[in-house]
C-alpha cells in the first residue's frame, strides 16, 4: 500500500494537485477498493488523499461506524462532516453532498485549489455538486486514470484474492468437462445426452453458477458458453436452450469474482473434431505458448500482439494489424490486466505509456483466438498469469485439450 501511495502522490504532483477525492456508492467501488485491506460493508462513501499525506474514508452513516473503523484508516465520521445538520438543511443531494466534500477537505487541511477526482456514482449529482464547490475555488481534473494506473501492480493481499477466484474458475471448468466427457451421442453432428436428457448450455451454465455459489463467488458481468456458431463470435454468450452437439466446438469463458476477478477461457469438442477446428486450435494453442515465453518484464504488450498477428497471418488468418475491423480470423487484443475490475492495466493495445509495459507484479491475461463465423467454429484459449519474480505463472494452470477427457 505505501508505494501505491507514494505513486498516487507523485502522480498528483505532476498534475498540479493538492488531493484526490475518490467517489463511491459503496466500499466495493473499484476506484476505492484498493485502499481497504479488505471487503467492508459500508454505503455511499468517499476517501480524500492529500498529496504527500495519508488517506481519510469519509461515511455518512453512524451505523456503519464498526465497519468504517475495521478498516484500518483514518476516518471522517458522520460526527466530522456534520451529516445530520446539513442533510436537515439540505434535502438535495447535490448541495448536501457538496456541503459534504468541501467539509471533508478542510478537515484534512486542503484549501480550495484543484482536485484530481476519481470513483463512481450518479453522473448529475456529482456535476452539480462539483459545480457549487467550483463557485469557491475548487478547480477538479479528471482522476480515474491515476488511480487505474496505481493498481496495476498488485499487493499480496491482492494477488491472493485473485487466485481464489482463479481456483473457482478452475474448479468450474473441471466440472464443465466432466459433464462433457460423461455425455453420450450418436456420432458427429448429434446431440449430447446426459442422462436421457439433451445437454444444453443452460445445463452447463447451472453446473458453473452451482461451482461459483459453493466457493462464495459471483458473476457479475455473466459468463461466455458459446458452441459452434456462437462461440464464432467472441462475445456472444450463449443460447440457453441451444443443445450441444458432438464435433463442434464449445467455448467456455469464465470470469467469477470474489473480492476481486478472474478470467479464464478453455475450447472444448465432444467427439471428433473437424480437420479446420483442430487446426485452429493449434494454431491458437502454439499462440499461447508462445507468448508465455516472451512475457517477460519490460515487454511491451502491443510487442506480444504483433508477434501473435504474425503467426495467424502466416497461417492465411485475417488480424486486427492485416485487415482492422475483421470479424474472421483473429478479431481481438492480446489480454488485459485484471484485478479489481476484469479489465485493467496492463494493456496489449498500441499504448504509448507504461500501461503498455509488462512489469514484475502484474496479473494479466494471454488470450489468443480464431474465429469462423461462415464455418460456424471459434477457439480461444486463456491463461489468467501473474509476473512474478521468477518468472510468469499461471493462476489457471488447465489443459489445453479439445478433449474434454484430459481434464478430468
Amino acid at each position: 500500500m505505501r508505494a501505491r501511495l507514494e505513486a498516487l502522490s507523485a502522480g498528483l504532483e505532476e498534475m498540479g494537485c493538492e488531493a484526490l477525492l475518490v467517489l463511491a456508492p459503496s466500499a466495493e467501488d473499484t476506484d476505492l477498493a484498493p485502499f481497504l485491506p479488505g471487503p467492508a460493508h459500508i454505503g455511499e462513501c468517499f476517501l480524500v488523499l492529500p498529496r504527500g499525506g495519508e488517506p481519510r474514508l469519509g461515511f455518512l452513516t453512524l451505523m456503519e461506524r464498526e465497519e468504517a473503523a475495521g478498516t484500518g484508516l483514518a476516518l471522517l465520521t458522520p460526527d466530522d462532516l456534520d451529516i445530520s445538520k446539513l442533510s436537515s438543511e439540505m434535502p438535495e443531494a447535490g448541495p448536501f453532498l457538496a456541503r459534504v466534500w468541501g467539509k471533508a477537505l478542510e478537515l484534512c487541511g486542503i484549501a480550495p485549489g484543484r482536485v484530481a477526482l476519481a470513483g463512481h456514482g450518479p453522473a448529475g449529482v456529482i456535476q452539480g455538486a462539483c459545480s457549487l464547490l467550483a463557485s469557491h475555488g475548487w478547480t477538479w481534473v479528471p482522476g480515474n486514470s491515476l488511480v487505474f494506473a496505481s493498481r496495476k501492480r498488485k499487493e499480496a493481499p491482492e494477488l491472493a484474492g485473485i487466485r481464489e477466484a482463479a481456483g473457482g474458475a478452475c474448479e468450474a471448468m473441471r466440472a464443465v468437462a466432466a459433464l462433457l466427457a460423461s455425455a453420450s451421442h450418436d456420432g458427429p453432428g448429434s446431440e449430447l445426452y446426459l442422462k436421457g436428457e439433451p445437454l444444453t448450455v443452460a445445463r452447463v451454465r447451472s453446473e458453473v453458477a452451482r461451482v461459483f455459489f459453493q466457493r462464495g463467488l459471483e458473476q457479475p458481468r455473466g459468463s461466455i458458453l458459446a458452441p459452434a456458431e456462437e462461440g464464432a463470435v467472441p462475445h456472444n454468450s450463449g443460447t440457453p436452450g441451444r443443445v450441444l452437439r458432438a464435433g463442434e466446438s464449445f467455448v467456455v469463458d469464465l470470469y467469477p469474482r470474489g473480492r476481486l476477478f478472474a478470467d479464464c477461457t478453455r475450447t472444448f469438442c465432444v467427439g471428433e473434431p473437424p480437420e479446420a477446428l483442430a487446426r485452429g486450435h493449434a494454431l491458437v494453442r502454439a499462440a499461447v505458448e508462445e507468448v508465455h515465453r516472451r512475457s517477460v518484464p519490460g515487454t511491451r504488450g502491443w510487442d506480444l500482439q504483433e508477434a501473435v498477428c504474425g503467426m495467424f497471418g502466416e497461417a492465411g488468418f485475417p488480424t486486427p494489424i492485416s485487415e482492422p475491423g475483421t470479424t474472421r480470423g483473429y478479431v481481438h487484443n492480446l489480454g488485459h490486466g485484471v484485478g479489481f475490475d476484469l479489465h485493467e492495466f496492463p494493456t496489449f493495445k498500441k499504448a504509448s505509456g507504461g500501461e503498455g509495459v509488462l512489469r514484475a507484479g502484474d496479473v494479466f491475461t494471454i488470450e489468443p483466438g480464431l474465429y469462423e463465423p461462415e464455418q460456424g467454429w471459434g477457439v480461444r484459449l486463456e491463461d489468467l498469469v501473474h509476473l512474478g519474480p521468477d518468472g510468469l505463472e499461471s493462476l489457471t494452470p488447465l489443459p489445453y485439450d479439445l478433449d474434454p477427457r484430459a481434464y478430468l
